[in-house]
């Protein structure tokens, strides 16, 4: 199981990002979470099949149609939490 922790800047809060990462999770079957953070970016944690997070990690690139992505770091996530689905949250 690939699990990755990725921090995406740019005009990403209040264009839908996070319902649309949870959409993108659901059809590639990644599990995780994703919410907002005090200083304007958004925070995702996408573990799943090595593919499928790829793909997810692709697609935060691009975001939805109304986000414009500036930066995406990306870091190996070495927590224990294990999620069963894709929550949004605050």
């Amino acid at each position: 199981m690939k699990r990755l922790m990725v921090k995406v800047s740019g005009r990403v809060q209040g264009v839908w990002y996070r319902a649309s990462a949870q959409e993108a999770a659901l059809r590639l079957g990644v599990t995780g979470y994703v919410r907002n953070l005090d200083d304007g970016s958004v925070e995702m944690l996408a573990q799943g099949a090595d593919k499928a997070v790829d793909a997810m990690l692709d697609w935060a690139h691009q975001g939805p149609p109304q986000a414009e992505v500036t930066d995406v770091l990306v870091s190996d996530y070495d927590g224990t939490d294990l999620y069963l689905d894709f929550e949004v949250t605050e």
